[in-house]
């Protein structure tokens, strides 16, 4: 195993960018404003100006302003709620980027700065799998991923690590090179679905315990990667570093990547494909089949099911009334596909937290919310991720259980989405599915992580966020949102962000009068 790691001492961040810190009061609505009003050319945001139409500049009036408000913002007393969620803003997901550097440096250093200021609590930062292990087996390149945690540690803030072993086309980081090569030779390593295409986003759960990769397993080769990044990052667990998901599947979910074809139309609202058609899942399928006396059912999914851009109710498998899914062979696939799904996910989470075991942070992994078709009988998009949860049976329990045999927490997307911004055709409820995964997390004492599904959240979207964190039916220590970007900073977005985060952050008594209405100029 080779590990590269280089600790600067100092990591050079924009000069003229110094950044108070403090928490926000209610009186700040005319003054946290002016921001937009005070460009400073040498400190733009993300990305440049034209893009947002503004920036901040933070003097170092405010600087030597926060010593003063720091020491008496101390000794007010806070809300439940303040004390009680956390709350994180996501990275870029090419924070560093696929030739392993750091991108947009001065960019992201204003805007923890900014983020430090609001007064949140920390950040979320991706560690991709296909670039800190690109180029060989064993071979761990950590340096940029470094000296990201050294920007993040210099402020104060804390920092929630996201170990991503799946591909990203949209910032086009893809699998290791050398994972990759393998494919090439062995395309059945990945996921693939009825017509023959195959999902190349992450490995397929049916080779989690065989030597695919160069005579190792994937499961042997996901715990040395997280070894890694423990040795390398020992100094900051658990002081900078004080959280760490661990990725479950597509897009670090734990799912199927039953949507990975794109829908011909945009007005289609299909479930999407089972993916069980690689040969590793065959030969398990046909196993269990015969297992279980019918050697016939194992010769492939439901004939039945519906195409990608196909309404899921034209078919028979999902058909609301005598749909193959409530027969006897529909109970056995879907008990079968399901299970792979749940096994999978508990090998994942065992092998964080066996390694991380003596760790003082907390692990989490991240579950979906296949809210479309929720208002059917069948929940066939439920069904085709992998989560046999219908009208008439719960698939969160066991979900939920192995997040509590592991002592994991659960990254839970979707507190922004509202019903009634649903399309009619989707026959979607997010809020009932969020309520339905919370109310079992709750019984098994599993503890969420809340995030938002929307890249641009609205009014209506943080207030029903603020809603859910403040349900006291719903077990949330912390709030994670995504992400960092052009529209994060755009004056459609980050006004609204920011009384958001005032909302979560307001300290009984208002912070002129602890301030004396000190807080510097901008």
């Amino acid at each position: 195993m080779e590990i590269s790691v280089f600790r600067s001492s100092q990591v050079n961040l924009p000069r003229n960018c110094e950044v108070g810190i403090f928490s926000f009061g209610k009186n700040l609505n005319s003054k946290i404003y002016n921001l937009k009003n005070n460009i400073s050319k040498r400190c733009n945001l993300w990305p440049p100006k034209s893009a947002i139409g503004f920036s901040v500049r933070a003097c170092a009036t405010v600087k030597n302003e926060a010593a003063v408000i720091s020491g008496k913002a101390s000794k007010i007393r806070r809300s439940k709620l303040v004390d009680g969620v956390k709350l994180y803003v996501g990275l870029p997901l090419d924070t560093v980027s696929n030739s392993n550097t750091i991108s947009r440096k001065r960019a992201i250093a204003a805007s923890l700065k900014t983020l430090k200021l609001l007064g949140v609590d920390g950040v979320e930062l991706p560690v991709w799998w296909g670039i800190a292990e690109k180029e060989a087996t064993g071979k761990y390149e950590w340096t940029s991923y470094f000296a990201i945690v050294e920007m993040i540690e210099k402020l104060g803030l804390e920092l929630h690590i996201s170990l991503c072993f799946h591909a990203s086309e949209e910032c086009k980081i893809p699998l290791p090179q050398w994972v990759s090569q393998i494919g090439e030779n062995d395309p059945n390593i990945y996921f693939r679905d009825r017509s023959g295409r195959h999902y190349k986003g992450c490995l397929s759960f049916a080779v989690d315990e065989l030597p695919v990769l160069g005579g190792r397993t994937p499961v042997e080769v996901y715990r040395e990667f997280c070894e890694s990044f423990k040795s390398a990052f020992l100094p900051f667990i658990g002081f900078t570093i004080v959280g760490i998901s661990v990725g479950l599947g597509p897009d670090g979910e734990l799912r199927y990547p039953s949507h990975h074809c794109p829908a011909k139309s945009k007005t289609s609202y299909g479930a999407g494909e089972f993916q069980c058609y690689d040969k590793n899942m065959l030969a398990d399928l046909k196993k269990h089949a015969e297992m279980h006396g019918n050697p016939l059912w194992g010769l492939g999914g439901p004939h039945d099911a519906p195409g990608y851009d196909q309404s899921p109710l034209s078919s028979g498998f999902f058909s609301e009334n005598s749909g193959s899914w409530e027969t006897p062979y529909g109970d056995f696939f879907l008990s079968w596909y399901s299970n792979q799904l749940i096994s999978h996910g508990d090998r994942i989470l065992s092998l964080a937290a066996s390694t991380f075991r003596d760790s003082p942070i907390p692990l989490f992994g991240k579950v979906p919310l296949m809210h479309s078709w929720y208002r059917t009988r069948s929940h066939p998009s439920e069904l085709t991720a992998g989560f046999y949860n219908t009208a008439t049976r719960d698939g969160y329990e066991n979900i939920v259980d192995i997040f509590s045999k592991n002592s994991c927490k659960m990254l839970l997307p979707g507190m922004d989405l509202l019903d009634e911004y649903q399309p009619v055709e989707s026959q979607s409820s997010p809020e009932s599915l969020l309520t339905q995964i919370t109310s079992s997390c709750k019984k098994h004492g599993v503890e969420v992580c809340g995030q938002n599904s929307l890249v641009s959240c609205g009014a209506r979207a943080f207030a029903r966020i603020k809603e859910r964190l403040l349900d006291e039916n719903v077990v949330v220590d912390s709030f994670m949102y995504q992400r960092i970007g052009a529209h994060f900073f755009s004056q459609e977005h980050f006004p609204s962000f920011t009384q958001f985060v005032r909302g979560l952050k307001v300290p009984v008594r208002k912070l002129d009068e602890v301030t004396d209405g000190r807080l510097g100029s901008w």
